[in-house]
């Protein structure tokens, strides 16, 4: 039974993580779900590239996911963090054991829906707005991914590839993750 995988897109988010998850992601043959969370399914991404999602979030809200994982970009990120249903898919998910997992803006994502991080990375200077008094607690790796148990975090566009293998590999093992990467010629 393929894995099942959420990738929510909002306006503005950053085209070069979103696509590269998707494709990587399909590639592994994992059941990757885009989800425009307008009700329109033709997202606007941050550097004016045009992406047609699946469907929208509300057509599939009540579903269960295998990994839930949101592109980062700005304003993306915050279009992200303005929707209660994805604070309330990201809560579902984790607390079912599953994954949740954000790169270069987006874990400020995780933070806000409040799921009990410890650690993470993310795009230099995207959490700072969050104040001290919440940064403090956390953890801030400058590794290029991190993990804190079920939850996943990266730093930005250039570490989209990266970020994407990691997610394969702790969903299919590093034999999947392998099969994928050796075409891509990395070395």
């Amino acid at each position: 039974m393929s894995k099942k995988i959420l990738i929510p897109l909002a306006e503005g988010c950053e085209e070069l993580e979103a696509v590269t998850l998707i494709d990587l992601f399909r590639r592994a043959e994992l059941d990757v779900i885009t989800a425009s969370i307008s009700e329109k399914t033709e997202v606007l991404c941050s550097r004016g590239t045009r992406l047609l999602a699946d469907t929208n979030l509300q057509s599939i809200v009540d579903e269960d996911f295998d990994l839930i994982v949101l592109p980062g970009g700005l304003p993306g990120a915050d279009n992200l963090n303005n929707d209660p249903r994805i604070h309330k898919m990201l809560k579902k998910t984790h607390q079912q054991g599953n994954y949740v997992a954000a790169i270069c803006a987006a874990p400020r994502v995780l933070v806000k829906a409040d799921l009990g991080l410890k650690k993470l990375t993310a795009y230099p200077g995207a959490l700072d707005y969050l104040g001290n008094e919440v940064l403090e607690p956390l953890d801030l790796g400058s590794e290029k991914v991190v993990r804190d148990g079920n939850i996943i975090t990266s730093r930005g566009p250039g570490t989209a590839m990266d970020f994407a293998l990691e997610l394969i590999e702790i969903l299919l093992g590093k034999e999947a993750r392998d099969a994928v990467e050796a075409p891509l010629v990395r070395s």
